[in-house]
């Protein structure tokens, strides 16, 4: 008897012991549930220690929830914020989210599109803010390295464009949808095209409102996270003369081209001229190989009896007189251009 009697008592200070640890770690926080109406119960509390579940932003998070008017029917349950908890999400941004939607009147945000969003990586909060409140993105970006958007219009006047959009978060496009750099290209390519089709770069300065029409007509927030309210262009300057420099560097080239096909004819003439010499030398070599031979046949009629003596005589006397009329011809031919000029 003595013996279970001390075995009774033991497991009774035990059991005193554990319901004093209980109380004194969870007590506040099932006072705070209790007198906000959250509905979770002191076991709650207990089970999410077993399965490694914060209490204190669980308990947080619903009284929060509770407090804004967020019910059950919008799927902030006890089981759900457990779940979110346990997945690696942030249950106080989520509700927060919702609780800003809701004042908001935001119907298209319910508990489970934000812990999708949230778990995707996004700040669903700043989502909410944004669809609120529309957002200003410049173009082009702040972290591009560039002042303005050049474009060139038809008459080749460059024109420099600072563009200035405001866009709304699309709550059923955020996961999965383009990010803000998306939105920059493509407004940025938008206004590079609607001022490349502009016949003479004065239309676009006269009515800037034409770019934001023809770019707001492409439907470019299609796909992305973001609707575009508006795109507005704070600043055109015009810059330089494009197509007068391309002109002047093709009639450059065009020039550099002319030139080396003159060089080439110029030397495919020398060469020609140098083939011709050629020839002509080769001709004066056959010309006096056929005059040595000349001697020759002369010698060999003489010796054969088909030239006799004096039709040799009469040969020499007819060389001599050409050779002499050659010196004369020679020798006269400039006193006669000469004594041309004189008079």
């Amino acid at each position: 008897m003595p013996l279970l009697t001390l075995i009774i008592l033991g497991v009774g200070v035990f059991a005193l012991l554990v319901a004093f640890a209980v109380l004194a770690r969870y007590l506040r926080l099932w006072v705070q549930s209790v007198a906000s109406g959250a509905g979770i119960g002191l076991f709650d509390l207990v089970a999410m220690s077993f399965k490694k579940v914060n209490p204190t932003v669980i308990v947080r998070s619903k009284i929060m929830a509770v407090q804004a008017g967020l019910g059950d029917s919008t799927g902030l349950t006890l089981q759900a914020l457990e779940a979110h908890y346990l997945a690696g999400g942030r249950v106080p941004l989520v509700v927060q989210a919702l609780i800003a939607a809701n004042k908001a009147k935001i119907t298209e945000l319910d508990f489970k599109r934000a812990a999708a969003i949230d778990l995707a990586g996004r700040n669903v909060r700043e989502a909410v803010q944004t669809s609120v409140y529309p957002k200003v993105i410049d173009c082009p970006g702040k972290n591009s390295g560039r002042e303005s958007l050049d474009a060139v219009a038809k008459n080749g006047i460059q024109l420099k464009v600072k563009a200035r959009v405001t866009v709304r978060t699309n709550l059923y496009q955020l996961i999965g949808g383009a990010t803000e750099e998306t939105i920059i290209a493509r407004v940025g390519e938008g206004i590079v095209s609607a001022i490349g089709s502009a016949e003479r770069h004065t239309d676009v300065l006269e009515n800037p409102d034409v770019i934001s029409k023809t770019v707001l007509a492409r439907r470019l927030d299609s796909n992305t996270a973001f609707e575009i309210v508006s795109i507005d262009i704070a600043d055109i300057d015009v810059g330089a003369n494009i197509g007068a420099r391309l002109q002047a560097d093709q009639a450059e080239a065009d020039t550099r081209v002319a030139r080396a096909n003159a060089e080439g004819r110029r030397a495919m003439a020398v060469a020609r001229e140098q083939e011709m010499i050629a020839g002509i030398e080769e001709s004066r070599a056959a010309l006096v190989e056929a005059e040595a031979e000349v001697p020759k046949a002369v010698a060999e009629s003489l010796a054969s009896g088909q030239l006799g003596i004096f039709d040799y005589y009469k040969l020499r006397n007819l060389q001599a007189d050409t050779d002499m009329r050659r010196t004369i011809a020679s020798s006269t031919a400039p006193v006669a251009a000469g004594a041309g000029t004189v008079q």
